[in-house]
């Protein structure tokens, strides 16, 4: 018999200038990037923390911590991939993946497709088992006064 689990993550990073901004393994032109130890791709990291909690292994500070001078201006790919290797290892495969993307700006609605494709190719899983929806806070907090982008991401796994 299957066992599923579900696992949840969130992640959150400053927006700032001059900085290159990555999410979903792409990179979008924008004004401002993320910041952060690695390459600050909030939606990847979410997703990180996501698929290690199902399968109960702690998290992305446990497995990449900002200490570690090795995961400095990281791909966000690569910890991702990692990730797949640390469930792989437990016996787990990944169901899907449900995420939401919250920012006030760029609109990245045509950036979706490719962060599928990029995330799916990484994790050797279906586009199709990979939703990432995005929504602004209508100009209220951090995200909305443009200081800040947040990710919230839900994966099923089994075995």
């Amino acid at each position: 018999m299957n066992k599923y689990r579900i696992g949840f993550g969130y992640d959150v990073h400053q927006l700032i200038v001059n900085r290159d901004f990555w999410l979903g393994g792409i990179k979008i032109e924008h004004s401002k990037g993320a910041l952060g130890h690695s390459d600050a791709d909030v939606l990847i990291h979410a997703i990180c923390d996501a698929l290690l909690g199902a399968a109960n292994i702690g998290d992305i500070g446990k497995h990449f911590p900002d200490s570690a001078q090795e995961y400095k201006n990281i791909d966000s790919k690569i910890l991702l991939k990692k990730t797949l290797g640390f469930i792989s290892e437990k016996g787990y495969l990944i169901g899907n993946i449900d995420s939401t993307i919250c920012l006030q700006k760029p609109k990245i609605s045509t950036y979706i497709p490719l962060m599928q494709k990029c995330l799916a190719e990484i994790l050797s899983i279906s586009e199709d088992d990979i939703s990432i929806k995005a929504t602004t806070t209508e100009k209220l907090g951090f995200v909305g006064k443009e200081e800040g982008i947040s990710a919230y991401a839900v994966v099923l796994i089994y075995n």
